[in-house]
């Protein structure tokens, strides 16, 4: 079974023509279908539209918010929902093309576990094209996972990746990157971009700032989620050596000018006292920030694991305290009272 989940605020133009799409591909291809469309705190007809969707179409699934929590809270709602081993993603104003998702399971049974499409050509305005492309190349640098479009909807994952990848604020851009930093395999595959249609576009100037700081977040979790002390101590450790270090000075300098003959204090010294006293106050400050952070995520991630495991052997069953051996191996044991 595919899950396609279908995030939608104020999209009732655009449902009833991408479920019909969504259909006649599942149809083409032989897949076992399941639609979630969310509704994300629309103001028009979407539900109703999905309401209708729903009672016609036994596949199609609709969860309404009572508001709009964003894209990532949509995404996580409807992860919840899926029964399908493969999940797909993708935006409801059919600027994504259903017709590619054949190609992205394509990529998923070359061994990939998360496959993003990259909107090669794309049609928007160029002020939307140009700092997407800028984010795009800078996510790639800051955190390895080298792909062309982080920003694109249409992505697909195995339904492993689902379960340990958590989403919260606008980090729904990022799965790729949290994903590969559990060490799932991430790909992507070039995909055609339709021109918008229906509606106007939900993201505007403000996305860029909030883009850069998620991206810091983003950062900041996959390398020192699960221990913050090492970023924070770091910079605690520098500013109070650098602390220590000019009131040391200071105080070498002082006890200099008292002796026989030695140079009075000025005032260039004296402000490398205030300096070296606010270094000392931040490097105390920030080792105690991080001390605070190491007890949070000591107790936020009791119940989640740090690592992620692809596979298990088939576990042999215990008899009276030792490990009972498998068929294959029973087989080669020799029968009570023959020699061996």
């Amino acid at each position: 079974m595919i899950s396609v989940i279908v995030p939608a605020l104020n999209e009732s133009p655009t449902l009833e023509e991408l479920h019909r799409e969504l259909a006649a591909i599942a149809s083409e291809q032989g897949y076992e279908l399941q639609v979630i469309v969310i509704d994300d705190g629309s103001t028009d007809d979407t539900w109703e539209v999905v309401e209708r969707l729903s009672r016609r179409d036994e596949r199609v699934q609709g969860i309404r918010f009572r508001r709009n929590f964003g894209k990532a809270a949509s995404l996580s709602a409807g992860f919840d929902a899926a029964l399908g081993e493969v999940i797909v993603t993708m935006d409801a104003d059919l600027q994504d093309d259903p017709a590619e998702i054949p190609r992205l399971l394509a990529r998923l049974d070359e061994g990939l576990d998360v496959v993003s499409g990259w909107k090669r050509e794309r049609h928007d305005p160029w002020h939307k094209v140009w700092p997407s492309r800028v984010f795009n190349r800078l996510v790639s640098w800051m955190t390895g996972v080298k792909l062309h479009d982080h920003n694109c909807g249409l992505k697909c994952f195995r339904r492993e990746v689902i379960h340990e990848v958590r989403m919260y604020g606008e980090l729904h851009r990022f799965v790729p990157v949290l994903a590969a930093a559990r060490g799932f395999r991430v790909g992507e595959v070039v995909v055609k971009h339709r021109a918008r249609k229906h509606g106007e576009s939900k993201y505007g100037l403000t996305r860029i700032p909030k883009g850069l700081l998620d991206l810091l977040t983003v950062r900041f979790i996959t390398r020192f989620g699960q221990r913050p002390q090492h970023w924070l101590g770091m910079g605690a450790l520098c500013s109070l050596a650098l602390g220590v270090f000019g009131l040391g000075y200071l105080a070498i300098v002082w006890c200099v000018s008292r002796l026989p003959g030695g140079v009075p204090v000025h005032l260039h010294q004296t402000a490398a006292l205030y300096y070296s006293l606010v270094f000392l106050l931040v490097g105390t400050q920030l080792l105690a920030l991080g001390f605070v952070a190491e007890l949070i995520s000591g107790l936020l991630t009791r119940d989640c694991d740090a690592y992620s495991i692809a596979e298990h052997t088939s576990p042999r069953e215990r008899t009276n305290g030792r490990a009972a051996a498998s068929p294959g191996v029973e087989a080669l044991q020799p029968a009570k009272g023959d020699s061996a």
